[in-house]
């Protein structure tokens, strides 16, 4: 009888065991990384949305889930839209844990680069952000665009490893108001 318990308490932790998930990210043809589930774009706002205005901040705020699998290692955020070319100031970019109303500990950016011909800054994390972090990017323009209206941002987040699978976790908008926008909010 003693034997016959062992075996069905065996059983039941084999199976228990195999249905947990894993805390590993998919690994790929090829070597390839990807997250097991998504992170999330929570937020993307700034601290001044008039045109033309000096240092403003663009934050944007991303939620990694406990189960995401492999830690984040890279971030891609890409201007897709808007009137103007915003510029930045791309060695001033910083990020922290938590949100822009509670900030946490600084992260470290190893590396930030803008591509320009795709107007895509990249930033590398070292070490990298665990799951089940919060944390805010910031990125710092030269000065807000020229011109009004919506300026959308694509967010793409990647694992670490030789060769991650990047995750698109969708757009964060800011918008921009040119002082004669003011009469459509019924201001004189």
């Amino acid at each position: 009888m003693q034997n016959f318990i062992s075996k069905i308490t065996l059983s039941l932790a084999s199976i228990l065991i195999v249905s947990l998930p894993s805390a590993r990210a998919i690994e790929l043809e090829g070597g390839r990384t990807a997250f097991e589930s998504s992170p999330r774009l929570l937020d993307a706002a700034t601290t001044f949305n008039s045109v033309r205005a000096w240092g403003a901040k663009y934050y944007f705020t991303i939620a990694l889930p406990e189960n995401l699998g492999e830690p984040l290692g890279k971030l891609a955020i890409q201007q897709r839209q808007g009137g103007d070319t915003i510029n930045f100031n791309v060695d001033e970019t910083f990020a922290f844990a938590g949100t822009r109303s509670n900030k946490g500990d600084d992260l470290f950016i190893k590396t930030a680069n803008l591509d320009e011909e795709t107007n895509t800054i990249s930033l590398v994390f070292e070490p990298p952000i665990l799951p089940g972090t919060t944390f805010t990017v910031g990125l710092k323009p030269k000065r807000n665009p020229d011109f009004g209206g919506v300026y959308l941002f694509g967010v793409t987040a990647f694992p670490v490893g030789d060769k991650p699978e990047g995750l698109y976790l969708g757009v964060g908008r800011l918008n921009f108001y040119d002082s004669n926008d003011n009469k459509f909010f019924g201001f004189p």
